[in-house]
């Protein structure tokens, strides 16, 4: 089946290649910093499985005109993706929405080598200032310089470390990792076990 996954209510739109796992029931929870791969990899799991995915971004922001939505509304939209009984949430935020850690069966957090990081944010900079990449917002240097200076290591200095003591009551379920692929692993082990113990019950 070839398509795509859309709420109604929902800007992100996941592109959807094959659906093996259609009705599949498991709930993701992927935070990473600028460059770390998170969106790339939750689509692709959205891909393999056929799961709705979500950047938390497009819950803050109102992408018709790039204005920050209430908390209000961000915490609504939240709460509306988590009511499906299968997502994937992604996204740098970890002040609020502390909800959807304790609801995802598994938690990853990316660090990624700084450098490899940081080449990504570039990277992405040049394709989409080159149009041959889609941004969710207009890319500036005045910007880059921020991700790069401003975001990466603040999150790597003090995000981490709150994340960190944010998500130690749920550590069964949390796994740190250093290359995004290695998403790919743990859910499909995780997706194996769990159809194994589904046919033995």
């Amino acid at each position: 089946m070839t398509g795509y996954i859309e709420n109604s209510n929902m800007r992100e739109i996941c592109y959807i290649l094959d659906l093996p796992g259609e009705g599949l029931k498991i709930r993701v929870r992927i935070i990473g910093g600028c460059g770390s791969g998170k969106t790339y990899i939750a689509r692709k799991l959205a891909q393999s499985y056929g799961i709705p995915c979500y950047e938390t971004d497009n819950f803050v922001w109102d992408r018709r005109d790039n204005t920050k939505n209430s908390p209000e509304v961000r915490d609504a939209k939240l709460a509306e993706a988590m009511d499906a009984e299968s997502w994937i949430i992604e996204g740098v935020h970890y002040q609020w929405g502390t909800e959807s850690f304790r609801q995802a069966d598994l938690i990853f957090l990316i660090r990624p080598k700084a450098y490899v990081q940081d080449a990504r944010v570039i990277s992405r900079f040049m394709k989409t200032r080159l149009g041959l990449e889609q941004g969710n917002y207009k890319q500036s240097f005045k910007y880059l310089r921020v991700m790069l200076l401003e975001w990466n290591r603040g999150f790597r200095r003090e995000g981490i470390p709150a994340i960190m003591a944010l998500t130690e009551q749920y550590q069964a379920k949390r796994i740190i990792v250093q290359e995004n692929r290695e998403i790919l692993q743990h859910v499909g082990r995780y997706v194996q076990g769990k159809s194994v113990r589904e046919t033995s019950d």
